[in-house]
């Protein structure tokens, strides 16, 4: 895990990463502005458990390029998750807490995230382990106010006016954060380009 000094305010923004794109690098950016963190942890996870791993690119491959799209040096790119030999975010939060305890954590995902976010394992225990951050993401604005999180815990939603304050709310507790946007997705990005062959990525 990255290094961290007590009392920092770390934002978690986990995923495959498959390709990263300029839409994960937004969210990230007004992550930081908006929560006023001192560290993002972009981490790049194994695989996600609810999507097909056959056009996963290698983890070295997205490693490299999440940190050529994240120059930002409080963006702390890790893959830590392989070390541990699982993947999934209970757990992986669990975790983090026990090893930083006294380490202010945001949970931080896209709007995109919000709709099978109940398909996740544990996922009420994620809502229950750090406050989190849903940072809008096209087409997803108003499809959050459905979803299945923000309707069992709309008593826990916290005004984005005291983004700054979030994490500093014990859990559950989260904001859904407005921002400059991106249309591109991982997903249209795969089905549209080649993908970049390790001894290529070395090159970059």
């Amino acid at each position: 895990m990255p290094h961290v000094e007590s009392g920092m305010k770390v934002g978690l923004f986990g995923g495959s990463f498959n390709p990263p794109h300029e839409g994960h690098a937004l969210v990230a950016d007004t992550a930081l502005r908006k929560l006023g963190l001192d560290q993002l942890w972009w981490i790049v996870t194994p695989g996600n458990p609810l999507k097909n791993h056959n056009d996963l690119a290698p983890l070295a491959e997205r490693i490299a390029l999440s940190e050529k799209i994240a120059p930002n040096p409080r963006i702390k790119v890790t893959a830590f998750e392989q070390a541990l030999g699982q993947s999934y975010t209970a757990r992986t939060l669990e975790i983090v807490r026990a090893r930083n305890r006294d380490v202010r954590f945001v949970w931080v995902m896209g709007a995109d995230n919000l709709k099978n976010f109940h398909r996740w394992q544990n996922w009420r225990k994620i809502v229950s382990t750090f406050p989190i951050a849903v940072v809008d993401r096209p087409g997803s604005t108003l499809a959050y106010l459905s979803s299945r999180m923000a309707r069992t815990f709309d008593y826990a939603r916290i005004d984005e006016d005291d983004a700054l304050s979030l994490a500093f709310h014990a859990a559950p507790a989260w904001t859904f954060i407005h921002g400059p946007r991106s249309p591109l997705s991982s997903t249209a990005l795969r089905s549209t380009a080649p993908r970049v062959s390790s001894d290529a990525q070395r090159s970059l």
